[in-house]
């Protein structure tokens, strides 16, 4: 048996309004673009909701329009993708890498420390379980910092409540082809309440244009295509009952992995934590030997993410990070493994992951 590690969906019905978008609209900005962010922010509670060409484009436009500029310093986490920090890094702005709760993964905010040149604070709501909210703002707060939530990994998921991308001055997503739900290729989106950040990021997308033929800032080419916002629609219907299967999925896991050798198994929702279980993580000291075992039994597993940001190559040029910065980081991500999870994961191959992990394990 072969069980990959993610499997998108892309239904006859997807790929139909992606064709009929192309028949009958605009290939860029047609009406299915105005459509799936009209839904997307109703979906996310909030009032207004941009897309973009990519989860990166986001954060990077995000930042930009809230007046984040060369030599700002950003907070952020390193436990997750390179994308969260290059999209500061792109424009000038400095990383400022703070470590993370062992518990949930995410920016532990009594480690929060920020100065006068720090502008913005970016929490990762890593895997689909949303960071500790209201700490972060209270202290973004007190520093006159702006929070921008990467919920790249947390479409759908909940804090207090209230879902992801409506806990900050504005919420980031991604719609790459392997998140909980995808626009057949690349895409992303911000989220915000505030009138003028979407304003400005609508400006940034599409080249710096205030008319057709005039341009009153320096702007990029990060717009959504047409064809790709019509899969999103289709995919954002779906999304609520494919977060319940992904919980389904991973209380099936967690039933059936309880006590198995030295594994360590995810945060349990809460009352507060409503996660969408991008990833189902495991930790335990034997990783490596435990990947090779479950790949060699045809079982796609992976590891989100084995070199921390400031350990990249170019980071540590550009920056001189070292290791030991970020103790807690540093060891989970020489532990975690992630298993497979897809919505439409069959009962026969979770056996199957589970059966083999507990072979492993003897």
């Amino acid at each position: 048996m072969k069980v990959p590690q993610a499997q998108p969906v892309m239904t006859e019905k997807m790929i139909e309004a992606a064709a009929t978008a192309l028949r009958t609209e605009r290939l860029t900005l047609g009406d299915s673009v105005f459509k799936f962010e009209e839904a997307f922010a109703k979906m996310c509670g909030v009032d207004h909701a941009i897309a973009l060409g990519s989860g990166t484009a986001a954060l990077q436009l995000g930042l930009q329009a809230a007046g984040v500029k060369s030599g700002d310093k950003v907070l952020t986490s390193a436990m997750s993708f390179v994308a969260t920090s290059n999209s500061f890094v792109a424009f000038g702005a400095k990383p400022v890498f703070c470590d993370v709760d062992a518990v949930d993964f995410n920016i532990d905010p009594a480690k929060i420390q920020l100065d006068k040149e720090t502008k913005a604070i970016i929490p990762v709501h890593l895997y689909g379980h949303p960071a500790k909210m209201d700490e972060i703002n209270e202290i973004a707060q007190k520093h006159d910092a702006v929070v921008v939530e990467d919920a790249c990994q947390a479409h759908g998921a909940r804090y207090k409540g209230r879902r992801a991308g409506s806990l900050g001055l504005m919420g980031c997503f991604s719609f790459y082809p392997t998140k909980n739900m995808h626009v057949g290729g690349d895409g992303g989106m911000i989220t915000t309440n505030d009138p003028k950040i979407a304003e400005i990021t609508k400006k940034l997308r599409h080249c710096g244009r205030k008319g057709q033929y005039e341009h009153d800032i320096i702007g990029y080419t990060a717009r959504l295509n047409t064809a790709n916002a019509a899969v999103g629609i289709e995919q954002l219907k779906l999304l609520d009952q494919w977060n319940d299967k992904r919980r389904e999925i991973a209380k099936k896991y967690d039933q059936m992995l309880k006590g198995v050798g030295d594994l360590r198994l995810p945060l349990q929702p809460s009352n507060d934590f409503e996660p969408v279980y991008h990833q189902y993580s495991l930790l335990t000291k034997r990783r490596n030997e435990l990947k090779a075992h479950l790949e060699s039994k045809g079982i796609g597993v992976g590891v989100h993410y084995e070199i921390p940001i400031h350990l990249q190559p170019i980071y540590r040029e550009m920056y001189g990070f070292k290791e030991g910065m970020l103790p807690i980081t540093e060891r989970l991500c020489k532990e975690v493994l992630t298993m497979p999870m897809f919505v439409d994961i069959e009962d026969e191959q979770i056996k199957y992951v589970v059966e083999n992990i507990k072979g492993f394990y003897g």
